[in-house]
């Protein structure tokens, strides 16, 4: 899928081409040569949303072009409010400022104030809704393990990998590519997952009721909170409940304050469950987008039990058109594009250190391999699973925040700040 950001950008770069003077520095090209490529970058993103939109309209449905345009809005929002999971968990680790991770709970907190009452009663406007909800195993810690510390070696998560690679990041479109890769690999092996010690999953809603479950969830919310506040206040004495930005904000173009961010992703999250029935989702992509590339390669994956469950026994003949988390993730990396053109930020670099690129691989293959046997990413596990109020999604976030800390301490090893 990173073609149809490269199909995008390749025309828009061109401006670029020609215009560096200096290659060791993106700060050669004149401010007006980089308006232009910007402007193209516009116009092009701008263009094939539309036509995907109603190409998805005509050929899909309405609903498919809905959660396209629902997945572009995510990929603005991402880029424009720079929201990414990986360095406000690093940042908590490094410096032991905790905002984006506050930011973090505000956003779950709307969003089980939002999702238990709509699940509880199970259906809207004829959609039947439903939560994320998994079971509490040693899959689950192992791979949000994994996945923690390959969002810091890749330099993203789930949306962070998408957001950052269709906003020009090359380094990032290697992370997804691994991503993919480690998706497969996780697909061909999730059967040996399947049997692995574990209780069975527990929903707070379903176990408690819709009312005590928002009471106990924003308790945690809460208490996440303050710890992350006490500890940065215990080290520097006051709070920072912002990042530094290098001008004012600016809507249109970014940079966006974190709880913009955090409120914008709590309405992605909430358009995704009316629309399509269920939380939003990324890396489910991913492993359709490997599987496909494996059959074109003559791979017979089909056999393979995680093909074979309900629901996926004939994904791989699909067109992915047919598939939400699909073409909401290509509306997420042309959102992001967009948004790289309005910030006037589009200016791909190819230039990757050695160090840095075995990095991206390895952290894209943990990325991958973990969401696959942890019952999802960043998004799907721990922003859908706690906001249905599943347990499974804390058990998550626990694990991946584990290995987030450790992936910190094995980034400098690669040359990574």
């Amino acid at each position: 899928m990173s073609l149809l950001f490269w199909t995008v950008s390749a025309a828009s770069y061109q401006g670029l081409r020609g215009n560096t003077v200096n290659t060791q520095s993106n700060s050669s090209i004149s401010h007006s040569k980089l308006d232009t490529t910007n402007r193209n970058t516009i116009i092009s993103s701008a263009a094939l949303s539309l036509v995907l939109c109603v190409y998805l309209g005509n050929y899909y449905g309405w609903r498919q072009a809905a959660l396209f345009i629902v997945g572009v809005a995510a990929g603005l929002f991402l880029y424009h409010a720079a929201f990414g999971f990986t360095a406000a968990w690093r940042e908590v680790v490094n410096s032991g400022r905790g905002a984006g991770l506050r930011a973090q709970m505000v956003m779950l907190a709307v969003t089980v104030l939002v999702f238990t009452p709509l699940i509880a009663q199970g259906e809207l406007w004829g959609v039947s809704l439903r939560g994320s909800v998994a079971p509490l195993n040693v899959a689950v810690i192992c791979g949000a393990f994994m996945f923690g510390v390959g969002m810091q070696l890749g330099g993203g998560c789930a949306s962070g990998t998408l957001f950052t690679a269709g906003g020009g990041n090359v380094r990032m479109l290697v992370t997804l590519g691994a991503f993919i890769a480690g998706s497969l690999l996780g697909t061909q092996q999730w059967s040996m997952w399947q049997g692995v010690p574990g209780i069975a999953p527990i929903s707070l809603a379903q176990n408690f009721g819709v009312l005590a479950a928002i009471a106990m969830s924003l308790i945690l919310f809460a208490a996440v909170w303050f710890a992350t506040a006490a500890y940065e206040h215990y080290r520097y004495g006051n709070l920072k409940h912002d990042r530094d930005v290098e001008r004012p904000y600016a809507w249109l173009s970014g940079p966006w304050p974190l709880l913009a961010g955090a409120l914008a992703l709590a309405a992605v999250n909430i358009a995704t469950l009316v629309l399509a029935g269920r939380p939003w989702g990324v890396t489910s992509a991913f492993a359709l987008w490997g599987g496909k590339i494996a059959v074109f390669l003559g791979m017979d994956v089909s056999s393979w039990a995680y093909w074979q469950r309900p629901g996926l026994a004939n994904a791989l003949e699909q067109s992915i058109f047919t598939d939400i988390t699909s073409i909401m993730n290509i509306g997420i990396m042309l959102g992001a594009l967009l948004a790289a053109g309005l910030a006037q930020k589009f200016s791909p670099s190819f230039r990757l250190p050695l160090k840095s690129v075995l990095a991206a691989v390895l952290g894209g293959l943990l990325l991958g391999y973990g969401a696959r046997i942890a019952f999802g990413c960043n998004i799907g596990a721990y922003f859908g699973g706690i906001g249905s109020t599943s347990l499974h999604g804390w058990l998550w976030f626990i694990a991946a925040f584990l290995g987030s800390t450790a992936g910190t301490r094995i980034r400098p090893y690669f040359g990574l700040s």
